[in-house]
């Protein structure tokens, strides 16, 4: 592999990781501006070497471990650079099933988002689907039915992956829900250290696996995966600590990341269906959109302050 495709790879994938993972930074943040100095240590140092190393490291080797057990678990781990053709050929057999399964998680958490959640809105149309929300339910079931009919008339197999997906978008949607409500509790509460950060790392759990399972649209080499989820929780690691309260201005990032799930969600199903889909394409759509939204929020955040000066002036 060239080394601009593995910069591609690795720089889109930690872009990615940043990018989904900003609402758990900044929960992080609020909760531990209440702990200890040594609480927070702790947490910034071994917490993130279990969201790496744990959850951003096993979970895609499990996934892909899963999906091809006669390769085994080394086989899996070193895929990327090895040259067994037999290796290659039984992760790349496999490689519909994990598409399609995390294609589907991911284009149910956008219309999620689309429908349900509260937003800035950033372009025409969210807040007309925003009001819409009973409808979630109802296009999530459609979508499903459709992709399945359409996975049985090639391999039931297939079929089965997408309702794995959505069967795993419902179960970890209702535990992130859950685990979110204890944010107050968190933060106002009268819990020890340890048990905050004890729920600091379920949330960080349910909040990366977004990141994993988008992953697979970049590659379905576990290393490279690990390297770029990994540099992607060091960055948010840095900013929990030094700058969230400018990342909370840039109030279309959530956007940017939601609507970058969405074109590798369909990017996974397209790609699970044999269509071909460059390899290049998923990096530079995560670059393009997130680069959108960013430079809309910098307008926003601009006009916000350029309106705020008068008002400044006058009180001084």
């Amino acid at each position: 592999m060239e080394f601009l495709a593995l910069g591609m790879i690795i720089g889109g994938l930690t872009l990615f990781e940043v990018i989904t993972s900003i609402d758990n930074a900044i929960i992080n943040a609020e909760v531990l501006s209440g702990m200890s100095k040594k609480a927070r240590r702790w947490f910034l140092l071994w917490g993130f070497l279990f969201a790496v190393f744990v959850v951003r490291g096993v979970l895609p080797f499990l996934i892909v471990w899963l999906a091809n057990p006669g390769v085994g678990a080394l086989g899996v781990l070193t895929a990327a650079f090895s040259g067994d053709p037999k290796v290659a050929e039984a992760i790349e057999s496999s490689s519909p099933l994990l598409l399609l399964g995390g294609g589907v998680f991911l284009v149910l958490l956008f219309f999620n988002w689309l429908f349900l959640e509260p937003k800035n809105f950033g372009l025409r149309g969210e807040k007309f689907f925003q009001q819409q929300g009973a409808w979630f339910f109802a296009i999530a079931s459609l979508l499903l039915a459709s992709i399945v009919w359409f996975s049985l008339q090639i391999n039931p197999m297939l079929a089965f992956s997408a309702v794995l997906g959505s069967t795993a978008f419902f179960i970890i949607h209702g535990f992130r829900q859950f685990a979110e409500q204890q944010e107050k509790k968190l933060i106002g509460g009268n819990m020890s250290d340890f048990s905050k950060i004890a729920y600091l790392e379920v949330l960080d759990s349910t909040f990366s696996i977004d990141g994993v399972v988008g992953a697979f649209a970049f590659t379905f080499s576990v290393p490279l995966i690990l390297i770029g989820n990994g540099i992607g929780a060091l960055i948010l690691r840095k900013l929990t600590v030094s700058n969230i309260e400018r990342i909370k201005q840039y109030r279309y990032l959530k956007n940017g990341a939601m609507y970058s799930i969405l074109i590798l969600g369909v990017v996974m199903v397209l790609d699970s269906f044999g269509f071909h889909i460059p390899h290049w394409l998923s990096p530079v759509a995560t670059f393009g959109v997130v680069g959108y939204f960013f430079y809309k929020s910098r307008i926003s955040l601009k006009t916000i302050e350029v309106t705020l000066q008068p008002s400044d002036s006058l009180t001084k």
